[in-house]
């Protein structure tokens, strides 16, 4: 155990990429325990990856590369900058509507934060924001994209705590408005007292001509999500031939209809997702020898004795898990956080009777909220290299917007029917 942890904090320290850091961790627990053979810990590796389920998440990967290539993303950005015209930070709200709207295509939230800083950034200096407020408004508004299906985080967590994806994908819909709505209303407020981009006096009014004119372009996207909960629901395909569908979908939709996909582009995304998957299997694979360590030392017992030992009142217990899944998700990885962690406090949530679609939600979220945060946020770093902005004064700025997410975390711990509302209606309640 000891060099389990030694062998993950020094690796972790020097700043080894994560899929190393937890894979030479396990292998020196399993060449330090004499009773294990050592030859099962490269067999962890293989049957880590031997998951049908899992197929989803290279598959989504791929899709949300398509559709980025396939001019699905100008016709959301053209439908944000409509709805956000007469609204003061206007520029700044078309990263909040885009987030939204892309959450059904990317379901990454460093991808989406990097693509709409690239994007926006240029304009919103020109109208006067500090650097240090467009790497927070780009960087923490994608956390909505957490949420809005079909969210990689909620792929694995699903795939792990073997947690219906369908209901997963359901749970998120109104949690990732909700934050569109507080984060919205935070960049409005901060927007007048800092003076940044004022509403154009003579910006003529959004007409329905207008408003349904865009929406006939962006309805393919945006039906996207939909027709993944639906086909789920009644059994179309399962949540691993979903991804498969959305590929097909994109592919059709990129072609046939935005009539942009062509051999180039279709190469760029294959490229683009083979190093991404890449990335994520190289993980994936990795915490196998990893989780097993921590199942054989019983670190999910002794954790889970700890925390009950201060409290079982349930929306307490998971503000503390909360609070811990946080901290965690400054320096490690999301993904290696839900393969990780997701084994560890399942159990527990189920035994003060949370329902498990209700905390993946909120796991999702605040483990996303990591990646946004020092010290070691990868989408901080990732936009501030963007625009060359120093990340302390993207930590000044992010500070009115990490308050209202928060806020609307803790609406989603103390009223649960928030979450589970539109699950329970279309799957019918948790048995």
């Amino acid at each position: 155990m000891t060099l389990l942890l030694i062998c993950f904090v020094v690796f972790l320290l020097m700043g080894m990429p994560i899929g190393f850091v937890i894979g030479i961790a396990g292998f020196a627990f399993f060449f330090s325990e004499p009773i294990l053979p050592f030859e099962a810990a490269t067999q962890m590796v293989v049957l880590q990856s031997q998951s049908f389920a899992f197929l989803a998440v290279p598959f989504f990967i791929f899709a949300g590369n398509l559709m980025n290539v396939s001019g699905i993303t100008e016709h959301l950005l053209s439908l944000a900058r409509l709805l956000t015209r007469r609204m003061f930070g206007g520029t700044a709200q078309i990263s909040v509507v885009m987030s939204t709207l892309m959450g059904g295509v990317s379901g990454s939230a460093t991808a989406d934060a990097a693509m709409e800083t690239r994007i926006l950034a240029p304009e919103m200096m020109r109208r006067g924001y500090t650097k240090g407020y467009i790497c927070a408004v780009n960087c923490l508004t994608a956390l909505i994209t957490a949420t809005i299906p079909p969210s990689l985080g909620l792929i694995i967590f699903g795939f792990v705590g073997e947690v219906s994806i369908g209901r997963l994908f359901a749970a998120g819909i109104v949690p990732g408005a909700l934050m569109m709505i507080f984060l919205m209303a935070t960049t409005t407020i901060t927007s007048r007292i800092r003076r940044f981009d004022p509403p154009v006096a003579d910006a003529p009014r959004l007409t329905l001509r207008e408003f349904f004119g865009e929406l006939r372009q962006s309805i393919w996207a945006l039906l996207f999500p939909i027709i993944l909960i639906v086909g789920i629901r009644f059994g179309v395909f399962t949540p691993s031939e979903s991804g498969a569908f959305a590929v097909i979908y994109a592919l059709v939709i990129g072609k046939f209809v935005y009539k942009k996909l062509n051999w180039q582009n279709f190469k760029e995304a294959l490229i683009t997702t083979i190093k991404d998957n890449g990335a994520i299997m190289l993980i994936i694979a990795m915490s196998g020898p990893f989780s097993y360590a921590i199942t054989w030392v019983k670190l999910p017992a002794a954790l889970s004795s700890l925390i009950f030992g201060i409290t079982e009142q349930p929306q307490l217990l998971t503000l503390l898990m909360l609070g811990f899944l946080f901290i965690i998700g400054m320096f490690v990885d999301s993904n290696v956080s839900f393969l990780l962690l997701t084994p560890i406090f399942l159990p527990m949530i189920t035994k003060v009777g949370m329902d498990p679609v209700h905390f993946g939600v909120l796991m999702a979220t605040i483990v996303t909220l990591g990646v946004m945060t020092p010290p070691i946020g990868s989408a901080l770093y990732t936009v501030c290299g963007i625009i060359d902005c120093p990340p302390e004064q993207y930590t000044k700025e992010s500070l009115p917007f990490l308050f209202a997410i928060l806020l609307e975390l803790a609406i989603l711990v103390f009223f649960p029917d928030v979450v589970l509302f539109i699950p329970n209606m279309i799957f019918g309640p948790a048995g």
